[in-house]
């Protein structure tokens, strides 16, 4: 049985403002460095065997706070990168969100494609598709993968069975962990946007049922593509 950490990359001076997707040199701020250091305290007591990141910077930057912690190397998995913006890329997310194309990514993703970018059902497919290969990889224990917002969202849509054009509804906030558990029954959501405490899974707890406390901010709607 496999339980996996989706988390979501620490804050830095683009969230909510503009869309940095694979914009080099995005670095976590000072309230940034100081959430990773609280997730890492948050998961010091977890038993995580493997850490993975996608390449940008601000989610390795997250990732080595928790691995510093484990003692562990962070592997690089390119295929849980953020969503490619194409020519949104760089631009604010107020002047997006007039354009009729960005009614399109709030309520049918299905069928939107970034110009001159990738379509989201493409991210989605690629992001589970690594996801599972390392998932095989790790077919027990725990694994933690690092990664952004709208790739977290897609993957928790995958694996609750959610129509992909209703993934928009999904929160993920900067730092938060997803805890997705893989058991011989399937998939399970144990945990979505959890900012608070989180115990890890006791050793006998060998049934569908989540262990500690949960914070699951899930009260808006439809959400941009924040990075």
């Amino acid at each position: 049985m496999t339980d996996l950490l989706l988390i979501r990359h620490a804050t830095n001076d683009w969230v909510g403002d503009r869309l940095a997707g694979w914009t080099p040199g995005v670095h976590l701020n000072e309230p940034g460095l100081s959430q990773a250091t609280s997730l890492a305290d948050r998961l010091a007591a977890w038993p995580i065997r493997a850490i993975y990141s996608s390449p940008l910077e601000r989610a390795v930057e997250t990732a080595l706070a928790v691995a510093g912690r484990h003692g562990l190397e962070v592997q690089i998995e390119e295929g849980v990168g953020e969503s490619h913006y194409g020519d949104w890329t760089g631009q604010s997310i107020k002047d997006l969100a007039k354009t009729p194309e960005w009614l399109q990514v709030q309520f049918t993703p299905g069928l939107a494609r970034f110009p001159n970018g990738e379509a989201l059902g493409e991210m989605q497919a690629r992001a589970v598709a690594a996801v599972e290969r390392l998932r095989r990889l790790h077919p027990d224990g725990v694994m933690a993968i690092f990664s952004h917002a709208d790739v977290i969202k897609a993957v928790a849509a995958y694996y609750a069975g959610m129509p992909f054009d209703l993934f928009q509804r999904l929160v993920i906030d900067t730092a938060s962990v997803t805890w997705v558990r893989f058991t011989p029954h399937g998939p399970r959501i144990m945990r979505l946007n959890d900012t608070g405490v989180l115990e890890p899974p006791k050793p006998e707890a060998a049934n569908d049922q989540p262990a500690g406390s949960s914070d699951i901010r899930n009260d808006v709607a439809s959400t941009p593509p924040t990075d």
